[in-house]
C-alpha cells in the first residue's frame, strides 16, 4: 500500500484532481467515480474499499426516498404528453393581450406551473420554446428578452418542488426531503417574480421589447377563453398540490405522493385523450433512462464520496480553512463562487453528488443551516443552465426555434442570469425566505 509512503489526504487532492481531469475531457461520469474510487481506495486503505463499494451501493438501492425519482419523472413526462401546458399559455396570453409584454408574464406564469408538474428542465425550455417563440415572433417581441424569459422560467424545474434535484440532495445531505421541498417554495416564487419584475422594468423603459398582441390574434369569446383557462390550470394545479400538499403537510413519504402523482398524471392524459400505447411506452422508456442515470450516479458518487472520507481529505480542508480565522460567510462566498464556476462546465448531478459530500464538514464546522445551504446550492445551480458556454437551455431553445440565433439566446439568457445572481444574494443576506415554511410547518 502506497498510504506508507504518502499521506492519504494529499492521495485525496490527486484522487480530485485526477477526477476533475477526467471528466473536462469527456469520460463518463459514473465509471470514472467507480473506477477512481477503487484505484486510490486500494492506494490508502487497500481490500477495504471492495467492502466500502459494496457497502455504499447497497445503501443508495434500498434507500426509499430516492424511489421518488422515477415516479417524479413519470408524473413530469406525462404531464407533458396530456399538453395541458398549451391550453393554459394560450389562455393566459389571451387573457392578458392588451397588456405590454403579456407574453412574458405568460411564460413565467406557465413555467411555474410546469416547474411544479415536471423538475425536468429540458421538457420545460422545449415545451415553453414551442408554445411561446411563434407568438412572441409574430408580435414583434425582442429576441433576447424572449429567450431569456423561456429559458429562465424553464430552469425553475430544479428548484421549485417536487425537484428531483431536491429528492437526490436529501439523502446526500441527511436533509429530509420534505424540509428541502418546504424550504424551495418561496425562493422559487421569489425568483419567478424577479423575471416579471425586470421584463415589467424593461418594457415600460422600451414598449418595443414587448408590445401588446394585435388586435387580429386577440379572441372575443370570453366564455371560451375561460373554460380553457379552466381546462389549463385546474387539473395540473390539482395534481401537483395534492402531491406536495401531501407530502409537506405529512400525510405520505415523498415516494408515496410521488406514486399518487403519478398515477393522477396517467389519469389526466387519459381524461384528455392524449394517451396512446406508443406515448406509454415512450414515457416509460424515457423514465426508465433518465432514472438509471441518476440512480448509477448517486450511487457512483456515495462510493467515490466515501472513499474521499475515508482518506482524510475533507477534514483537512475543513481545518486549514477554519485555521484561517476568516469570516464565516467570506468562506461561504468562496464556495458559492466556485459552485457556480463549475457549473458553466458540469451539470447538477455531478456538482450535488460530489463536490457537496467534500465540502458538507466544511459548512457543518462553520454552523450555517444545511437546509438553507442545500438551497443556496440549488439556486446557484439554476444559474449553471443560463450560463455559456455549456448552458443546456440555449440548445434545447435553439433545437425548437432555429430562426433565433444562439448570440441572442445567449445575450438574454446572461441577462436573467444576473437576476439569479441577484435573487441569491437576496436569499443569504435574508435566510428567513428560505426558513419560513419548513419552521412553520415543521417548527424546527
Amino acid at each position: 500500500m502506497i498510504s506508507h509512503l504518502i499521506d492519504p489526504a494529499i492521495l485525496g487532492f490527486v484522487l480530485i484532481g485526477v477526477m476533475l481531469f477526467a471528466i473536462f475531457i469527456g469520460f463518463p461520469i459514473s465509471f470514472t467515480l467507480i473506477f477512481l474510487g477503487f484505484v486510490f481506495g486500494y492506494l490508502g486503505f487497500g481490500k477495504l474499499v471492495f467492502y466500502l463499494m459494496t457497502l455504499q451501493f447497497s445503501m443508495v438501492m434500498t434507500e426509499q426516498t430516492l424511489a421518488a425519482v422515477p415516479l417524479f419523472v413519470f408524473m413530469g413526462i406525462m404531464m407533458e404528453q396530456a399538453g395541458l401546458m398549451e391550453r393554459l399559455f394560450s389562455a393566459f396570453q389571451m387573457m392578458l393581450a392588451r397588456v405590454k409584454g403579456s407574453l412574458y408574464y405568460a411564460v413565467l406564469f406557465v413555467s411555474v406551473i410546469f416547474a411544479a408538474a415536471t423538475g425536468i428542465v429540458g421538457a420545460s425550455v422545449t415545451i415553453l420554446g414551442i408554445m411561446a417563440a411563434k407568438s412572441m415572433n409574430r408580435s414583434g417581441y425582442d429576441v433576447k428578452l424572449a429567450a431569456g424569459t423561456i429559458t429562465a422560467g424553464g430552469t425553475l424545474g430544479i428548484l421549485i418542488p417536487p425537484s428531483i434535484m431536491l429528492v437526490v440532495m436529501g439523502p446526500i445531505m441527511e436533509i429530509p426531503v420534505t424540509d428541502l421541498f418546504a424550504a424551495a417554495i418561496v425562493p422559487g416564487i421569489l425568483l419567478a417574480c424577479l423575471y416579471a419584475a425586470y421584463t415589467t422594468l424593461r418594457c415600460f423603459l422600451n414598449p418595443k421589447l414587448g408590445p401588446p398582441i394585435p388586435e387580429e390574434l386577440r379572441t372575443t369569446d370570453l366564455k371560451k377563453l375561460w373554460l380553457e383557462f379552466f381546462l389549463g390550470l385546474v387539473p395540473p394545479a390539482a395534481l401537483v398540490f395534492a402531491a406536495l400538499g401531501s407530502i409537506l403537510f405529512g400525510f405520505a413519504t415523498p415516494t408515496e405522493a410521488a406514486g399518487c402523482g403519478a398515477g393522477g398524471a396517467l389519469l389526466l392524459s387519459l381524461a384528455y385523450k392524449k394517451l396512446t400505447f406508443k406515448k406509454l411506452q415512450d414515457a416509460l422508456v424515457k423514465t426508465l433512462e433518465i432514472s438509471a442515470l441518476i440512480m448509477v450516479l448517486v450511487a457512483a458518487s456515495n462510493f467515490f464520496g466515501a472513499v474521499f472520507a475515508r482518506l482524510g481529505t475533507p477534514m483537512v480542508l475543513t481545518d486549514f480553512l477554519l485555521s484561517l480565522e476568516m469570516n464565516k460567510y467570506l468562506i461561504l462566498g468562496m464556495i458559492m463562487v466556485m459552485i457556480f464556476l463549475l457549473g458553466w462546465p458540469l451539470e447538477w448531478v455531478p456538482i450535488v453528488m460530489i463536490v457537496v459530500p467534500i465540502i458538507l464538514p466544511l459548512v457543518e464546522a462553520l454552523e450555517f443551516n444545511l437546509t438553507w445551504f442545500a438551497i443556496l446550492v440549488a439556486v446557484n445551480l439554476q444559474t449553471a443552465w443560463l450560463s455559456p458556454p455549456v448552458a443546456l437551455s440555449a440548445y434545447f431553445l435553439k433545437g425548437v426555434v432555429p430562426s433565433w440565433d444562439l448570440k441572442d439566446i445567449y445575450l438574454g439568457m446572461m441577462q436573467f442570469m444576473v437576476i439569479q445572481v441577484i435573487g441569491l444574494v437576496i436569499i443569504i443576506l435574508y435566510p428567513k425566505i428560505v426558513l419560513w415554511l419548513p419552521t412553520l410547518l415543521y417548527g424546527q
